[in-house]
């Protein structure tokens, strides 16, 4: 059964963003984060290794693949290819939007404003990233946009540790966060995978209220 972009993202609590610097980290990690309790992963294209990555890493049972960092709209149909099930963009444009559609790949993309909300949801997005999460104004922001549009759901991103992730998945409009911190180079470097899960068993204990 296919799952939608919410689903997706109400099954995460916690959306680690991946970068590969070495290809055969790729499929430890992504063992290590499901161990833990994190299986939707995102797999950002700001390395050369991002597509290579997401197609080992889909591999793994459990793992749901998404790609970031989508800014071009030739990435889509390769990250699809590749196994992605969801992309990730920093913003929102005709082309991309174009792009998502003719893929098929679903878009969480990039939000800052209520303007560009609002944007994205007349081109018919209900699902977005406020990014970068604590930049743009953070939980106050989220709470503030819920009044005048409450039926978008997002995922901040940007800024979000595991002390303040709690506070961002109390709002009413926020179905998980994306964060950065579930992956420390140097305990990928070290190949300390225990760490990793231990990381992400603490990060999917995180809930929505």
């Amino acid at each position: 059964m296919t799952m939608s972009l919410l689903d997706i993202m109400r099954s995460a609590s916690v959306i680690p963003v991946i970068a590969i610097d070495d290809p055969a980290h790729a499929v430890p990690l992504a063992r290590a984060l499901v161990a833990g309790g994190i299986c939707v992963l995102e797999v950002t294209l700001r390395t050369p290794h991002g597509l290579g990555a997401i197609r080992a890493m889909a591999e793994v049972p459990g793992a749901i693949l998404g790609v970031g960092t989508l800014t071009q709209p030739d990435e889509f149909a390769a990250a699809r290819d590749a196994g992605a099930v969801f992309g990730v963009s920093p913003g929102l444009t005709p082309a991309l939007i174009e792009a998502s559609r003719k893929s098929g790949l679903a878009l969480l993309p990039g939000v800052m404003t209520p303007s560009e909300v609002m944007a994205a949801r007349e081109a018919g997005f209900r699902q977005l990233k406020l990014f970068p999460a604590v930049p743009a104004g953070g939980v106050g922001m989220l709470n503030a946009i819920g009044g005048p549009l409450p039926d978008v759901t997002f995922c901040p991103t940007g800024g979000i540790s595991i002390d303040t992730a709690p506070k961002f998945l109390a709002c009413k409009n926020v179905a998980c966060v994306g964060g950065s911190w579930l992956t420390p180079k140097d305990a990928i470097n070290a190949g300390d995978w225990a760490h990793i899960t231990e990381l992400a068993k603490a990060a999917s204990a995180l809930r929505v209220r």
